[in-house]
């Protein structure tokens, strides 16, 4: 690793440490670590900050809270997960990309990440409904597909309209600089993360395999003492 030839900026002065907040005083052993495999303190602290704001935005982020809003203010008879359906089967191009190919159940499974067997019902929960339709594919007569029918169709634009309505009012208090930094960092940060494994593990493994063999070391004394007070 060759972080420390990097030039590391100051952090804000909302997040600087102070002697009542001291980012990672807990995980001073860690840092301790860290640095002797290159990684210097300072990046140990943006590091634990940018953690931080991470793991918060993913618990809010799960609770769903722009989608419970738009379905309560709509009064709609639906759960989120029937909604994500709708949503996949629409596929806008801004979360699935540009997708002209027919949508299947198995296509919602691939979009959304979930079982085959769970989009197969939740499709058919949601055409019982009347906002799916089954129909046959232009391409292949024999395969069946899937496709909004006019209500669910308004569903779909009525929930990303208050959506966007709500995030459109919130970004328009934001600077085109400030946007024009953001978009492309978060973007950059969220490839990270998705890649993060086969990124980055070749990079660390020496230090991870150094970890690995510390941990099994203090585990297997840990079973050792605990065998010897049985």
């Amino acid at each position: 690793m060759h972080i420390r030839d990097r030039h590391i900026p100051a952090l804000p002065a909302w997040h600087r440490n102070t002697e009542d907040r001291t980012i990672g005083s807990r995980d001073d052993v860690m840092k301790a670590q860290l640095e002797r495999d290159g990684i210097p303190p300072e990046v140990t602290d943006r590091a634990l900050t940018l953690d931080a704001i991470v793991q918060q935005w993913r618990r809010r982020v799960q609770k769903r809270e722009l989608g419970r809003m738009a379905l309560r203010e709509l009064d709609l008879p639906l759960d989120l997960p029937k909604l994500d359906v709708l949503i996949a089967i629409w596929a806008p191009s801004n979360e699935f990309g540009r997708d002209d190919a027919e949508t299947m159940v198995s296509t919602i499974s691939t979009r959304l990440g979930i079982d085959p067997s769970r989009a197969s019902r939740l499709v058919s929960d949601l055409i019982g409904q009347g906002y799916v339709k089954r129909a046959v594919s232009q391409q292949d007569a024999r395969r069946t597909v899937v496709e909004l029918t006019e209500a669910g169709q308004a569903i779909v634009d009525a929930v990303r309209t208050i959506k966007f309505l709500i995030l459109g009012e919130f970004l328009s208090g934001w600077s085109d600089d400030e946007i024009e930094t953001f978009i492309p960092m978060l973007e950059r940060y969220s490839h990270w993360a998705e890649q993060a494994e086969t990124m980055n593990a070749g990079v660390a493994q020496p230090e991870i395999q150094k970890v690995a063999a510390q941990l099994r070391a203090k585990l297997g004394e840990a079973g050792g003492t605990d065998q010897g007070r049985a």
